[in-house]
């Protein structure tokens, strides 16, 4: 459900692609979500390409979180089961808070469209510093599944009963 009548609430978005291979030329799930995001209203404020590489990933995203410019992290790759998949192991530790049901719910989701392939997903999201963290695979139909299906909703400060916006005053309450 959705309130209309609410203005929406811009929300300034950076995406990390945490890859070996990936370049600004062949980054199809960095593309997408700056896509999806910048079609939305949202403002993608910065976007990196770094290697599989847990310190590299949690240098960029812990600058992005101290950033009070930025409301919002979204990585993508890096989180299969592989020896160079690291990403949660990079961004879990920066978190104040995890939404556990994030993972939760896009494994799901995704179970409709790869079946038990989805369990090998480690899909994360949380928050950290009053930053918006959310941690998805680097297949662009995982991207396109896990925006279009969980996270625009909820960025969407018209989203009603409730949106993460909408805690974005309080998330730095002690």
């Amino acid at each position: 459900m959705s309130e209309p009548s609410r203005p929406f609430l811009p929300l300034n978005i950076a995406v990390l692609t945490a890859s070996d291979s990936r370049t600004e030329a062949n980054d199809a799930s960095g593309s997408l979500l700056l896509g999806r995001l910048n079609d939305a209203g949202h403002t993608g404020c910065d976007k990196q390409i770094v290697p599989d590489d847990i310190y590299r990933i949690r240098a960029v995203v812990s600058g992005w979180i101290a950033d009070p410019e930025i409301d919002v992290v979204i990585t993508t790759g890096g989180t299969g089961v592989t020896g160079r998949d690291g990403t949660p192991e990079a961004v879990a530790p920066l978190l104040d808070k995890q939404l556990d049901g994030f993972g939760e719910m896009f494994r799901m989701l995704s179970f409709e469209e790869i079946g038990s392939s989805t369990l090998q997903s480690r899909a994360l999201a949380g928050v950290a510093n009053g930053t918006y963290l959310f941690v998805l695979p680097g297949s662009p139909s995982a991207c396109a599944t896990a925006w279009d299906r969980l996270i625009l909703s909820q960025l969407d400060n018209r989203t009603l009963p409730c949106n993460l916006p909408m805690l974005m005053p309080r998330l730095k309450e002690r």
